[in-house]
């Protein structure tokens, strides 16, 4: 086969793998860095050094906990390399104010903020789990740790988050009954 044949063909097997995981590729990234822009970063860069790679890819089966491999090192890589900006919030501009006050769905926002609180061990399978329904053997594969080792941060990522949520739910109802007091 000449080169022109074999590179087509090596461009429609990336093309293929990106259409099927691209949004894992995504959702994954935004879980972990928390931003957007950063995830779509991290997903090119990620895009990028698995372009670079396929040849590597001997078993199609493996392409996604491959290409999530690829995008948590690539999120590692993008924290290592930048400093983050800071904003004092005093410097905001109305508009910017406003943006910050805005909450449409706060039982969402409150159990979204429960799980950023956890740490990453616990964090990173439950989010592997729960929102990208993978197995506990392939988050043990994905993590390079073993199955054992996922069922246990799982249940105690569980039972750390039940905690936390009781624990918010108590302080507004102390709250609460505070404000009713005559």
């Amino acid at each position: 086969m000449d080169s022109s044949k074999t590179e087509a063909a090596r461009r429609r097997r990336f093309d293929q793998l990106v259409s099927v995981y691209h949004q894992d590729m995504y959702r994954y990234a935004a879980w972990l860095s928390r931003d957007k822009a950063i995830a779509e970063d991290v997903v090119q860069e990620a895009l990028l050094r698995a372009w670079k790679s396929l040849d590597a890819l001997r078993d199609e089966a493996a392409a996604k906990q491959w290409l999530l491999t690829i995008v948590r090192r690539e999120n590692a890589r993008w924290f290592e390399r930048r400093r983050l900006d800071t904003v004092d919030v005093d410097d905001l501009t109305p508009s910017q104010e406003a943006l910050l006050a805005e909450r449409p769905n706060e039982a969402v926002d409150e159990m979204r903020e429960a799980i950023y609180r956890l740490d990453d061990d616990y964090r990173e399978p439950l989010v592997l789990q729960v929102l990208m329904g993978y197995s506990t053997n392939e988050i043990a594969e994905l993590m390079d740790i073993k199955q054992g080792a996922v069922l246990t941060r799982l249940h105690r990522a569980r039972h750390k988050l039940k905690d936390q949520i009781e624990k918010d739910a108590a302080l507004i109802s102390k709250d609460i009954g505070e404000d009713k007091r005559p």
